[in-house]
Protein backbone atom coordinates (compact mmCIF):
# COMPACT_ATOMS: atom_id res chain seq x y z
CA UNK A 1 0.00 0.00 0.00
CA UNK A 2 1.22 3.46 -0.82
CA UNK A 3 1.88 5.90 1.56
CA UNK A 4 -0.74 8.34 2.56
CA UNK A 5 -1.30 11.68 4.92
CA UNK A 6 -2.90 10.56 7.79
CA UNK A 7 -3.09 14.21 10.04
CA UNK A 8 -6.13 15.45 9.78
CA UNK A 9 -5.22 19.19 9.67
CA UNK A 10 -2.59 18.18 6.64
CA UNK A 11 -5.61 16.19 4.81
CA UNK A 12 -7.15 19.70 5.55
CA UNK A 13 -4.22 22.14 3.90
CA UNK A 14 -3.67 19.83 1.13
CA UNK A 15 -7.49 19.30 -0.18
CA UNK A 16 -7.64 23.37 0.35
CA UNK A 17 -4.70 23.19 -2.22
CA UNK A 18 -5.93 21.44 -4.69
CA UNK A 19 -9.26 23.13 -4.81
CA UNK A 20 -7.15 26.63 -5.60
CA UNK A 21 -5.11 24.26 -7.84
CA UNK A 22 -8.49 23.44 -9.74
CA UNK A 23 -10.06 27.08 -9.70
CA UNK A 24 -7.20 28.41 -11.25
CA UNK A 25 -7.11 25.67 -14.12
CA UNK A 26 -10.89 26.06 -14.92
CA UNK A 27 -11.34 29.54 -14.21
CA UNK A 28 -8.52 31.01 -14.19
CA UNK A 29 -9.58 34.54 -13.94
CA UNK A 30 -12.35 33.78 -10.84
CA UNK A 31 -11.76 36.64 -8.25
CA UNK A 32 -13.60 35.99 -4.52
CA UNK A 33 -15.56 38.97 -3.30
CA UNK A 34 -13.34 39.02 0.04
CA UNK A 35 -11.92 36.58 1.65
CA UNK A 36 -14.76 35.53 4.05
CA UNK A 37 -16.81 34.58 1.16
CA UNK A 38 -13.80 32.95 -0.37
CA UNK A 39 -13.41 30.83 2.70
CA UNK A 40 -17.08 29.79 2.56
CA UNK A 41 -16.80 28.60 -0.59
CA UNK A 42 -14.13 26.66 -0.19
CA UNK A 43 -14.87 24.65 2.12
CA UNK A 44 -18.35 24.25 0.64
CA UNK A 45 -16.30 23.00 -2.36
CA UNK A 46 -14.12 20.47 0.35
CA UNK A 47 -17.81 19.45 1.42
CA UNK A 48 -19.16 18.71 -1.48
CA UNK A 49 -16.31 18.20 -4.03
CA UNK A 50 -18.56 20.45 -6.37
CA UNK A 51 -17.24 23.19 -8.07
CA UNK A 52 -20.87 24.98 -9.41
CA UNK A 53 -20.97 26.20 -5.66
CA UNK A 54 -17.75 28.94 -7.00
CA UNK A 55 -21.11 30.34 -9.09
CA UNK A 56 -24.44 28.98 -7.28
CA UNK A 57 -23.44 30.04 -3.74
CA UNK A 58 -24.78 33.65 -3.26
CA UNK A 59 -23.86 35.64 -0.19
CA UNK A 60 -25.93 39.08 0.64
CA UNK A 61 -23.51 42.22 1.13
CA UNK A 62 -23.71 41.97 5.03
CA UNK A 63 -24.69 38.43 5.73
CA UNK A 64 -21.40 37.55 6.69
CA UNK A 65 -21.11 39.94 9.39
CA UNK A 66 -24.54 39.96 10.24
CA UNK A 67 -24.17 36.32 11.54
CA UNK A 68 -20.59 37.14 13.17
CA UNK A 69 -22.68 40.03 15.03
CA UNK A 70 -25.34 37.21 15.90
CA UNK A 71 -22.61 34.55 17.27
CA UNK A 72 -21.25 37.05 19.33
CA UNK A 73 -24.54 38.04 20.96
CA UNK A 74 -25.17 34.33 22.05
CA UNK A 75 -27.19 33.63 19.03
CA UNK A 76 -28.92 30.24 18.61
CA UNK A 77 -28.66 28.05 15.23
CA UNK A 78 -31.91 26.49 14.42
CA UNK A 79 -31.41 23.60 11.66
CA UNK A 80 -33.90 21.61 9.66
CA UNK A 81 -32.61 18.65 10.04
CA UNK A 82 -30.28 16.66 12.88
CA UNK A 83 -27.97 16.02 10.24
CA UNK A 84 -27.13 19.46 9.47
CA UNK A 85 -26.92 20.24 13.53
CA UNK A 86 -24.31 17.02 13.86
CA UNK A 87 -22.35 18.61 11.16
CA UNK A 88 -21.80 21.99 12.80
CA UNK A 89 -18.64 22.66 15.52
CA UNK A 90 -20.43 22.51 18.80
CA UNK A 91 -17.15 23.20 20.96
CA UNK A 92 -17.04 26.72 19.52
CA UNK A 93 -20.76 27.53 20.06
CA UNK A 94 -20.46 26.28 23.59
CA UNK A 95 -17.56 28.90 23.69
CA UNK A 96 -19.33 31.50 22.65
CA UNK A 97 -22.55 30.65 24.38
CA UNK A 98 -24.39 29.85 21.80
CA UNK A 99 -27.36 27.36 21.53
CA UNK A 100 -27.89 24.97 18.52
CA UNK A 101 -31.42 23.48 18.38
CA UNK A 102 -33.40 20.69 15.69
CA UNK A 103 -36.84 20.96 16.86
CA UNK A 104 -38.44 18.84 14.10
CA UNK A 105 -38.62 15.88 16.41
CA UNK A 106 -39.64 17.74 19.30
CA UNK A 107 -43.13 16.42 20.39
CA UNK A 108 -44.43 20.05 20.45
CA UNK A 109 -43.52 20.58 16.99
CA UNK A 110 -45.07 17.22 16.09
CA UNK A 111 -48.96 18.66 18.10
CA UNK A 112 -48.81 21.73 16.62
CA UNK A 113 -48.28 20.61 12.65
CA UNK A 114 -50.96 17.92 13.33
CA UNK A 115 -52.93 21.20 14.33
CA UNK A 116 -51.87 23.22 11.67
CA UNK A 117 -51.86 21.16 9.05
CA UNK A 118 -48.41 21.57 8.01
CA UNK A 119 -45.33 19.64 7.91
CA UNK A 120 -42.99 19.47 11.06
CA UNK A 121 -40.47 21.51 9.35
CA UNK A 122 -42.69 24.71 8.92
CA UNK A 123 -43.68 23.99 12.36
CA UNK A 124 -40.24 23.97 14.07
CA UNK A 125 -39.56 27.15 12.41
CA UNK A 126 -42.82 28.57 14.21
CA UNK A 127 -41.86 27.31 17.30
CA UNK A 128 -38.48 28.41 16.87
CA UNK A 129 -39.57 31.95 16.46
CA UNK A 130 -41.09 32.55 19.39
CA UNK A 131 -38.16 31.61 21.32
CA UNK A 132 -36.83 35.03 22.71
CA UNK A 133 -33.58 34.87 21.91
CA UNK A 134 -31.23 36.00 18.61
CA UNK A 135 -31.76 33.24 16.26
CA UNK A 136 -29.47 32.13 13.25
CA UNK A 137 -31.83 29.76 10.59
CA UNK A 138 -29.92 27.29 8.54
CA UNK A 139 -31.84 25.12 5.87
CA UNK A 140 -29.99 22.23 3.88
CA UNK A 141 -32.93 20.25 3.48
CA UNK A 142 -36.49 21.60 3.75
CA UNK A 143 -37.80 24.29 1.57
CA UNK A 144 -40.85 24.32 3.32
CA UNK A 145 -38.92 25.38 6.48
CA UNK A 146 -37.72 27.98 4.12
CA UNK A 147 -41.20 29.29 3.13
CA UNK A 148 -42.09 29.19 6.21
CA UNK A 149 -39.12 31.68 7.44
CA UNK A 150 -39.77 34.03 5.16
CA UNK A 151 -43.24 34.55 5.61
CA UNK A 152 -42.62 35.17 9.43
CA UNK A 153 -39.86 37.50 8.07
CA UNK A 154 -42.69 39.41 6.11
CA UNK A 155 -45.06 39.48 9.38
CA UNK A 156 -42.24 40.84 11.67
CA UNK A 157 -42.17 37.22 13.63
CA UNK A 158 -39.28 35.46 12.51
CA UNK A 159 -36.78 37.07 15.48
CA UNK A 160 -33.53 36.66 12.84
CA UNK A 161 -32.06 39.00 10.32
CA UNK A 162 -30.37 36.44 8.30
CA UNK A 163 -31.04 32.65 6.85
CA UNK A 164 -28.35 30.16 5.40
CA UNK A 165 -30.86 29.12 2.37
CA UNK A 166 -29.45 25.66 1.06
CA UNK A 167 -32.08 23.00 1.00
CA UNK A 168 -31.61 20.60 -2.20
CA UNK A 169 -34.39 18.64 -3.88
CA UNK A 170 -36.67 18.92 -6.75
CA UNK A 171 -39.91 20.61 -5.29
CA UNK A 172 -39.68 23.83 -4.04
CA UNK A 173 -35.82 24.13 -3.42
CA UNK A 174 -34.77 26.22 -6.23
CA UNK A 175 -38.16 28.56 -5.95
CA UNK A 176 -37.56 29.00 -2.59
CA UNK A 177 -34.28 30.24 -2.36
CA UNK A 178 -34.93 32.52 -5.14
CA UNK A 179 -37.79 34.16 -3.01
CA UNK A 180 -35.67 34.76 -0.08
CA UNK A 181 -33.50 36.53 -2.14
CA UNK A 182 -35.77 38.66 -3.43
CA UNK A 183 -36.75 39.48 0.56
CA UNK A 184 -35.84 41.94 2.89
CA UNK A 185 -33.28 39.67 5.14
CA UNK A 186 -29.55 39.09 4.38
CA UNK A 187 -28.81 35.32 2.97
CA UNK A 188 -26.46 32.56 2.30
CA UNK A 189 -28.12 30.95 -1.16
CA UNK A 190 -27.53 28.16 -3.18
CA UNK A 191 -29.45 29.03 -6.31
CA UNK A 192 -30.70 25.80 -8.27
CA UNK A 193 -31.64 22.19 -6.92
CA UNK A 194 -27.94 21.39 -5.25
CA UNK A 195 -27.74 22.18 -1.67
CA UNK A 196 -27.83 19.57 1.53
CA UNK A 197 -27.23 19.64 5.34
CA UNK A 198 -23.62 18.85 4.86
CA UNK A 199 -23.67 22.45 3.13
CA UNK A 200 -25.53 23.69 5.88
CA UNK A 201 -23.32 22.58 7.81
CA UNK A 202 -20.10 23.64 6.20
CA UNK A 203 -21.09 26.81 5.84
CA UNK A 204 -21.63 27.81 9.70
CA UNK A 205 -18.32 25.79 10.41
CA UNK A 206 -16.70 28.10 7.67
CA UNK A 207 -17.59 31.31 9.76
CA UNK A 208 -16.77 29.78 12.71
CA UNK A 209 -13.27 28.66 11.84
CA UNK A 210 -12.32 31.98 10.33
CA UNK A 211 -13.97 34.49 12.98
CA UNK A 212 -13.80 32.05 16.57
CA UNK A 213 -11.31 29.37 16.54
Amino acid sequence: MEDYIKNPKAIEDKSFEIIQEIIDEINPEYKFKSESEEMIIKRAIHTTADFDYLDILKISDNAIETIVNALKNGACIYTDTTMALSGINKSILDNLGCEYKCLVSDQRTVRLAKELGVTRSMAAVELASREPNEKIFVFGNAPTALYKAIELNREGRLGADVIIGVPVGFVGAEDSKDCLMGEDIEYIVSQGRKGGSNLAAAIINAILYQYFR
